[in-house]
């Protein structure tokens, strides 16, 4: 029996489609606090020609932005696809509460992929993890945008 998706995840991948429509790499994010979404984004690396666009990124900067500060206590992540190790840095360093990801990422991933980097002796923060929540949806997303991106 299949649940249903939590809202949050089911905004990211909103995100991710729309990133995806975008011409962008299908990831999104949001972030929580208390249940309540405060900000979402997706990836915007090639809109924005910036290599730090990540959709983590985004959304962690969103909601630092939203809530008047750079540590985001208490706050949850819901992102359609593994961090890398980019943004797992990041999110250690906003302090984020739980992680929750959809899809892993054996190639670039950095959390229960690569180099775990919660996992290491120098990560001062290491957020609780949720893996594999919305992964079936998340990547058909992936699967579809880069079949479609080699016809």
């Amino acid at each position: 029996m299949a649940f249903p998706l939590p809202e949050p995840m089911r905004r990211a991948l909103d995100e991710a489609g729309a990133a995806a429509e975008a011409g962008e790499v299908p990831v999104g994010a949001v972030v929580t606090r208390d249940g309540a979404i405060v900000a979402a984004a997706r990836n915007a690396m090639r809109g924005g020609a910036d290599p730090t666009a990540h959709a983590e990124m985004q959304v962690l900067r969103a909601a630092g932005a939203a809530l008047g500060g750079e540590r985001l206590d208490g706050c949850d992540l819901w992102v359609t696809l593994e961090p890398c190790a980019m943004c797992a840095g990041a999110i250690a360093l906003a302090r984020i509460r739980r992680v929750y990801f959809a899809a892993g990422d054996p190639k670039g991933g950095a959390v229960i992929h690569g180099p775990r980097l919660f996992g290491q002796p120098t990560c001062h923060h290491v957020p609780e993890v949720y893996p594999g929540i919305g992964e079936e949806q998340s990547a058909a997303l992936l699967r579809g945008f880069f079949q479609n991106r080699r016809t």
